[in-house]
C-alpha cells in the first residue's frame, strides 16, 4: 500500500489495511442512499407542488413540467394573507426559551440522578421514566386548566412552561454523566471545589457535545409543536408559525399549492438549522444512543 493510499484512508476514517469499498460498506451506502431518497422525494414533491399554479396542483394528471409553468404565486398569497414575520418571531422566542430552560433543568436533574444518592431517588427516577411513557395528549386538559388558573393563556409563558420539561433528555444526560470519570470530580473536591463548582467547571465543559445535541433536538421539537400552542393561544399576535400558517386557508376549498407553500415556509428555518449544525446533530445522534451505540 502506498503512502498516499494509506494517508487518504486515514483521513477518510479507514483503518490501515481496511478496504474502503468492501461489500458490507457498499451495502450500507446503498441502504443509506435509499433512506435518503425516501425523505428527499416527498420533500422535493412538496417544493414542486408549491411552485405550481392551483389549477396544475389540483389536476388529476401528475406532471413534473406543469402546463401553466412554475410560479411563486402560492408563496405570495400565503405571505400576504398572514403575518409570517410575527409568527416566526413568536416561534423563535418560545423555542429558544424552551430550549434554554429544558437544557438547564435536564442537565441539573441528570447530574443529580447520576452522582447524588438522595432520599427517594429511585421513586423519582421511576417517575421520570413513567413520564416518557405517558402520551402528552393526556395532559392537555389538566395543563390548560392550570394555565387558566395562573392566567397564562394567551401569553408567552403559557406556551413555554408546559413544554420546558423533557424526561427523555434527563435520561440521555444522566447516561452521559455516568460515563464521566468520578475521579475528576474527586480531585476537584480535594482542591476545595463544592459540588456546584464541580458541575459548572468540570462536568459541563466535558458535556458540550451532548448539550448541543439536546439543545438542537429540543429546539426542533418546540419549533414544530402545533397542538399545544394551538390550544393555549387565541390571539393572532401570539401565534407560532405552525399555528399561524394553519389560519391561512382559502374559502374556495383545498388549495394544494398554498398548503405546500405553507409547509415549506414552516420547515425552511429547520433546514437552515440542520445545514449549520449538521455535525452536532450527527454527533448527538451517536452520543445519545439513537444511532445504535
Amino acid at each position: 500500500m502506498s503512502t498516499y493510499t494509506l494517508s487518504r484512508g486515514i483521513k477518510q476514517g479507514h483503518k490501515p489495511g481496511e478496504n474502503p469499498w468492501s461489500v458490507s460498506r457498499m451495502v450500507a451506502l446503498l441502504v443509506l442512499a435509499f433512506l435518503a431518497a425516501t425523505w428527499l422525494v416527498p420533500f422535493g414533491w412538496a417544493v414542486l407542488t408549491s411552485l405550481k399554479t392551483e389549477a396544475d396542483a389540483g389536476a388529476s394528471k401528475i406532471t413534473l413540467n406543469p402546463p401553466g409553468g412554475f410560479s411563486f404565486d402560492a408563496y405570495r398569497k400565503v405571505l400576504s394573507a398572514g403575518d409570517i414575520p410575527a409568527w416566526a418571531w413568536n416561534s423563535l422566542v418560545t423555542s429558544v426559551a424552551i430550549t434554554l430552560i429544558t437544557v438547564a433543568t435536564s442537565a441539573l436533574a441528570g447530574y443529580a440522578f447520576s452522582r447524588i444518592a438522595f432520599r427517594g431517588r429511585r421513586w423519582l427516577y421511576a417517575a421520570i421514566i413513567a413520564a416518557i411513557i405517558i402520551p402528552p395528549q393526556l395532559l392537555i386538559v389538566p395543563l390548560f386548566r392550570q394555565m387558566l388558573a395562573f392566567d397564562l393563556v394567551d401569553t408567552y409563558w403559557g406556551i413555554i412552561l408546559p413544554q420546558a420539561f423533557a424526561p427523555a433528555m434527563v435520561l440521555i444526560l444522566k447516561r452521559f454523566f455516568d460515563q464521566i470519570p468520578v475521579e475528576l470530580e474527586d480531585a476537584a473536591r480535594v482542591d476545595g471545589a463544592n459540588r456546584l463548582r464541580v458541575f459548572w467547571s468540570i462536568v459541563l465543559p466535558l458535556s458540550r457535545p451532548i448539550l448541543a445535541a439536546v439543545a438542537i433536538f429540543v429546539f426542533i421539537g418546540a419549533w414544530n409543536n402545533f397542538l399545544w400552542p394551538f390550544i393555549v393561544t387565541t390571539d393572532a399576535d401570539l401565534m407560532t408559525l405552525p399555528v399561524g400558517l394553519q389560519t391561512v386557508k382559502s374559502a374556495y376549498g383545498l388549495q394544494y399549492a398554498q398548503n405546500m407553500a405553507s409547509a415549506i415556509l414552516a420547515a425552511l428555518p429547520l433546514v437552515v438549522v440542520f445545514l449549520f449544525f449538521q455535525r452536532q446533530i450527527i454527533k448527538g445522534i451517536a452520543t445519545t444512543g439513537f444511532g445504535g451505540q
